[in-house]
């Protein structure tokens, strides 16, 4: 049995469509795209979230040596589509020992990459992209900023815009934030992936992200 989707802003359960409105609803944020972690292992599962995404699928290209897809998640309904997209990877820090990098591609107002770096969201808030950029990548291609923003715990948060779109890379445990300084390169699946490029492994739990906006 599929696990009930979840708030995308706070975790919190939500109240499904009925007869009276058609829209899931959150106590605490009103009507929200339903957030859901997708368990099907591998291909499947970006299958899955490739029917739905309205929004980028990004995964960096090439994949690291010794990293691994970790999951996707996607707020949004079948009617909707997915607004949000989520991509999870685990592998080495390059300063020592595990790390993971979670990407969200969102639109303005949804809350998923807020929820999953434990900030009051939606969105990145005032006063965004003053100042230089502290990191760069290359998404689908275009140069892209980068701020950081101070997260929950120990993790490194980082947010732009690609696409129109909010980019959110989240990386634990925040030392590994050095991975964002390489010469990192974002593809969007969207545009067609090659299998046999991509390693999966165990759906991570960080895909739940419990957030506390």
């Amino acid at each position: 049995m599929r696990p009930e989707p979840t708030c995308p802003r706070c975790s919190g359960e939500l109240r499904a469509p009925g007869l009276w409105s058609s829209a899931w609803q959150c106590a605490a944020h009103g009507v929200v795209a339903p957030y859901s972690v997708v368990h099907r292992p591998g291909t499947d599962g970006l299958d899955h979230v490739l029917e739905r995404a309205k929004v980028p699928v990004w995964l960096p290209h090439p994949l690291t040596t010794g990293w691994v897809v970790s999951g996707f998640a996607y707020a949004g309904d079948d009617r909707e589509g997915a607004r949000a997209v989520v991509s999870c990877l685990t592998g080495p820090s390059p300063l020592g020992g595990g790390s993971e990098l979670v990407i969200v591609s969102e639109e303005p107002g949804i809350g998923l990459g807020a929820r999953h770096a434990g900030l009051p969201g939606p969105d990145p808030g005032d006063g965004f992209g003053q100042g230089q950029p502290d990191a760069k990548v290359e998404a689908a291609g275009h140069p892209t900023a980068l701020w950081s923003l101070p997260a929950e715990g120990d993790c490194a948060a980082f947010v732009g815009e690609a696409k129109g779109l909010w980019l959110w890379a989240l990386v634990w445990p925040a030392s590994a934030g050095v991975l964002l300084y390489d010469s990192l390169s974002l593809h969007d699946l969207r545009d067609g992936y090659v299998e046999a490029e991509l390693a999966f492994g165990a759906v991570s739990p960080r895909l739940e992200g419990t957030g506390t906006q």
